[in-house]
């Protein structure tokens, strides 16, 4: 340990009994500061006839000073993970300079960024896979069962790779301006709060999961039974063969797509298209929404409360959605539905404890703000500067009609066109939408464009900028490449010309939200609140609060998110409070 001791940098990396951050136990470190040259320390490794290995919690108390000190720096691949592991033995990692996962998500975030990918890309090395060590599927063993040969050759070249990728990774960021500011001044900072977000976890009423529950159940019950009744007779609700016979060859309903293999397909968008039309896929529809609320939510969560914190912890990925943005897994805290009564009930059950509040603070309007950044239209700069409905604003425009006497269903119809245009939504899009003739759908865009030009403007510059260089960028450098931009099949090329019109928003979007988690987080340090961060979802954050800090964090959150970049739009954050997650929307 004297070189590790000594070094000015260090790659680290543990292997551990699980891949469940909050429950694995460390089975050992690996350590490299020099290319070629790497040490794996075992330490609890406990196959028969294993080897005897250092006491744990003795060679804890030799490297918690080391680990918990800010120097040496320590590299590493998704230390995140590694983080939580050694917190669960009471031990802060700190003098974290780089993460490989991070540095090549903002490098490349259309690559794959594990280690072995990275390997092949950015060193000459044919690696050891986990796999090659442990196995796969039901033969797969525990890292612990691992003989200490293999699993030191495999360890120690972990930390070895990882220091090689760096090496060869970073410097591209670091002379490319706005990467090395997206790297540094969000990923980074993100990844520590991140940390300490999952290890806050979230307070879940078992009990009120239990009654949705059942109630989920009886509604599926009774869809059911209205669904037999529907095709005259009962069947499996889950068997696309019987949906198939029961609705193209019984009822003779209009095929509206196929399977690879040429049959009628029954999918959820074809059962929505025909739901406009018949009951049954209407019912069918409605059913699986339940159903995936009882099996997803209402069973599942209960089962993933942890049983030492009595919560429950996601796991936040920086390093999946090309765009940007956070995804969050086991569980999956993005996709409650929140247009159903049903989805919203589901998020009751997310809750404060006693002497606590649930403040949610949310984006208003995020990416039609940044379209009016991006383009400089001047109708849209207007609109936002008068703080005037959007959506209102844009149906005045495109129906003619003064600002109030736009209605209800004008309003609806032009909140799909402001946001259909951003997400590139063709005319034939447009008219599906708005169950409309594909030439009034053309005239509404046609009209959006007259009226708003900048965003006609921005839409081919961008376009143009995307086919010329291969990327799309944020307000604030984030990359965000299209490899088929320049692709010969139309459908392909297409697809990437949405995804150019609609990445730089949102992936603003993103970068703005993960400013907005620094911003509140520094402050929270800064006045040692007993406030936490437990949540970010979409454009929204989310936080436990002590009853006696409810009224300052309640002020300063949206003056906060408000701040944290100049648009030649106000941000705009809008903030609720209850005892619950759905009661403070």
């Amino acid at each position: 340990m004297k070189k590790v001791s000594q070094a000015e940098r260090v790659a680290f990396d543990t292997e551990t009994t699980a891949l469940d951050s909050m429950t694995a136990e460390l089975v050992g470190m690996s350590f490299s500061v020099s290319e070629g040259e790497a040490a794996y320390l075992p330490l609890a490794h406990r196959y028969p006839g294993a080897p005897d290995q250092l006491n744990r919690e003795a060679t804890f108390a030799k490297l918690k000073p080391w680990l918990e000190s800010e120097r040496p720096q320590k590299i590493g691949q998704n230390l995140k993970f590694d983080r939580h592991v050694l917190a669960n033995h009471g031990i802060r990692l700190r003098g974290i300079a780089h993460d490989t996962l991070l540095e090549s998500y903002v490098a490349e975030s259309h690559m794959p960024h594990d280690l072995d990918s990275l390997a092949a890309r950015f060193t000459d090395l044919s690696v050891i896979t986990y796999h090659d060590v442990a196995g796969k599927g039901a033969k797969q063993i525990c890292f612990d069962q691992v003989d200490l040969d293999t699993a030191t050759q495999y360890a120690a070249e972990d930390a070895d790779v990882t220091l090689r990728v760096h090496d060869a990774l970073y410097p591209q960021i670091d002379q490319t301006p706005g990467l090395k500011s997206v790297y540094e001044n969000i990923e980074l900072p993100v990844a520590d709060i991140l940390f300490r977000m999952e290890r806050n976890g979230v307070l879940l009423d078992r009990d009120k999961l239990a009654i949705q529950g059942r109630e989920l159940g009886e509604s599926m019950l009774k869809l059911e039974n209205q669904a037999f009744q529907l095709a005259g007779h009962p069947f499996n609700l889950n068997s696309p063969k019987q949906i198939q016979e029961i609705f193209f060859t019984e009822m003779k309903l209009p095929v509206i797509k196929k399977t690879p293999s040429g049959q009628p397909s029954t999918d959820e968008e074809v059962l929505e298209t025909l739901a406009a039309d018949y009951p049954l896929p209407k019912t069918l529809l409605e059913y699986r929404g339940l159903a995936k609320l009882k099996s997803t939510y209402a069973d599942k969560l209960p089962q993933m409360i942890n049983r030492s914190t009595g919560r429950v912890h996601t796991s936040y990925s920086q390093a999946t959605a090309v765009t940007g943005r956070l995804s969050s897994s086991d569980p999956n805290l993005q996709n409650i539905p929140v247009r159903t009564a049903e989805g919203r009930r589901i998020r009751e059950a997310f809750i404060a404890p006693p002497g606590s509040v649930i403040v949610s603070a949310d984006y208003s309007q995020i990416e039609l703000r940044i379209m009016a950044h991006l383009s400089g239209d001047e109708g849209l700069l207007k609109a936002f500067a008068e703080d005037r409905d959007i959506h209102t604003a844009t149906a005045s425009e495109v129906f003619g009609v003064a600002l109030d006497e736009v209605s209800s269903d004008q309003r609806r119809m032009a909140k799909v066109i402001n946001f259909g245009l951003i997400y590139g939504m063709s005319a034939f899009g447009l008219a599906s939408q708005l169950n409309l003739e594909r030439s009034a759908a053309q005239a509404y865009i046609d009209r959006y464009f007259a009226r708003y030009p900048g965003v006609a403007d921005y839409m081919q510059r961008t376009r143009e900028q995307a086919r010329s260089q291969g990327f799309v960028e944020t307000v604030f450098g984030r990359r965000l490449y299209l490899p088929e931009i320049n692709s010969k099949n139309p459908a392909r090329r297409q697809g990437a010309e949405r995804a150019a019109i609609n990445a730089p928003m949102q992936g603003t979007a993103a970068d703005l939200i993960k400013l907005s988690m620094i911003a509140v987080q520094d402050w929270l340090d800064t006045e040692r609140l007993g406030s936490k961060m437990i949540m970010q979802v979409h454009d929204e954050l989310v936080l436990e609060v002590p009853e006696s800090e409810q009224t300052e964090v309640r002020k300063r959150l949206p003056e906060l998110m408000a701040s944290v970049a100049q648009l030649k739009v106000a941000l705009k954050a809008e903030v609720g409070v209850g005892p619950n997650w759905e009661a403070a929307h």
